[in-house]
């Protein structure tokens, strides 16, 4: 039987989720603090970990902290009412197997803990330490980081771009993605075709910008051999080699308008015939066309056809700047900081006050490629634990305007300091708390005071 301990300081919750559990065939067992869990998993084995993030010594990553330097592998869902991306992020990285808000849904709820105690990543109990030595295998947590290749944001900006991608994936509409650059075009792109019909067919990215004007037809539709200087064999194009899959053309803005033709005659007829082939070949892709230029003023200007645009543009995806979704910052800083503490083998905890504020203040003219690069970028300098202002480029502190400074000075303002606050924070309590120069307390208690959830 499967053992499971509850680390919850609400009893009431705490009673009804064992009684729950257990009539679902769970030996289950409830402590209410992380000192009472530390002595139960001590003495006891236990094949799953059900833990609040607040606690009345100490949070749930303070338990994952110990667990983890005491070698215990038993996954760990962490439960708590304060929801937010960032502790989740902090709680993969320091080994949890799950994240689930509160109030708790049953069923999904159920479903997690059968997923982590499913053979193939179910781990040891946690009285028993790990395993050490060898070449090593790839945890759960491993296994869970891979997945997580992207993070989608909060803002309302990114909630209504998801949401759209995920009305038009399935279809098979032509989509064209506009946006800046940096602002993640392709990845759109992916994500539509891996939540396509057509996922399990090929994926074929062209970069618009890079093909010579001369090579255009032969990178579209391929060649045969011998069909122009340098083609010593055949050779298959984009369109033939994302056959039964989805085509990305990225930048399409930059087409010749010769191309542009032949590209507009292989759409219409879903046949192509390769530079000096005497055949037609038969194709079935799922267009998304990508670009930042503004393609109506283009078709003004003379430079893109306008038949061309209505064929690729069956539903328009606008992917916002990084400065509209400032909100996001937060999340996509602390997502970047763990992609580079896996790359550098560093680990570095976060980003210090005066840092984020400066990320916040920035207006990220490259986005999230800017960004990306920054956090890298400090995360190889940083020195201490957290990274600082000073740790970021000249060009984030120095070009980024007067940096936001919060304050609870004024009683009048004091409620709107809060929600600006945590808003910078993108809901982090102890980040808003920094922002503020106040301890995690009494940013508790003045929520309670304003009724802010």
């Amino acid at each position: 039987m499967k053992r499971i301990l509850i680390v919850d300081d609400d009893i009431t919750f705490a009673l009804m989720l064992r009684t729950w559990l257990s009539k679902r065939g769970f030996e289950v067992a409830a402590v209410s603090t992380v000192a009472a869990a530390r002595k139960s998993l001590s003495e006891e084995a236990f094949s799953l970990v059900l833990c609040d993030m607040r606690l009345p010594d100490e949070d749930g990553i303070s338990l994952l902290q110990w667990m983890a330097g005491q070698g215990m592998t038993a996954p760990v869902i962490v439960m708590t009412s304060y929801a937010d991306i960032q502790n989740a992020v902090r709680c993969m990285k320091l080994g949890a197997r799950d994240y689930v808000a509160k109030p708790v849904n049953p069923d999904e709820l159920l479903k997690k803990i059968g997923e982590a105690l499913e053979p193939s990543t179910e781990a040891e109990p946690a009285g028993k330490p790990a395993r050490r030595g060898g070449s090593g295998s790839t945890s759960a947590v491993d296994a869970k980081r891979a997945k997580l290749n992207y993070i989608e944001g909060r803002s309302d900006a990114s909630r209504r771009l998801y949401e759209y991608i995920r009305l038009v994936a399935p279809t098979n509409m032509s989509v064209l993605v506009n946006g800046a650059s940096g602002t993640g075009k392709e990845h759109v792109a992916q994500l539509i075709h891996q939540n396509s019909k057509r996922a399990g067919k090929p994926f074929v990215a062209v970069d618009c910008g890079a093909i010579p004007r001369e090579l255009a037809a032969s990178e579209f539709f391929g060649h045969v051999k011998g069909s122009f200087t340098g083609a010593v064999g055949d050779k298959k194009g984009a369109f033939e080699l994302a056959d039964g899959g989805t085509l990305f053309l990225d930048e399409v803005g930059n087409l010749t308008y010769e191309t542009q033709v032949q590209l507009l005659r292989a759409l219409q007829e879903r046949r192509i015939r390769p530079v000096g082939g005497n055949r037609e070949i038969p194709v079935d892709i799922r267009l998304v066309a990508a670009t930042n230029e503004d393609l109506e003023a283009a078709i003004v200007r003379g430079t893109f056809r306008a038949d061309l645009y209505h064929r690729i543009n069956s539903f328009m995806l606008r992917v916002p700047s990084l400065r509209e979704r400032r909100e996001d910052i937060p999340l996509f800083a602390d997502f970047f900081l763990d992609q580079a503490n896996r790359e550098l083998d560093k680990r570095i905890v976060g980003f210090d006050a005066s840092a984020l504020r400066a990320l916040m203040a920035c207006d990220w003219p490259g986005n999230l490629r800017q960004l990306k690069n920054t956090v890298m970028s400090a995360t190889l300098l940083a020195a201490g634990e957290y990274i600082t202002a000073e740790d970021l480029p000249r060009e984030i502190t120095g070009a980024s305007g007067p940096v936001p400074s919060y304050s609870l000075h004024d009683p009048v303002t004091e409620e709107e300091q809060i929600r600006r606050a945590l808003a910078a924070a993108a809901g982090n309590k102890s980040q808003a708390a920094k922002l503020l120069g106040i301890d995690r307390k009494t940013l508790y208690n003045k929520l309670h005071l304003y009724g802010i959830e």
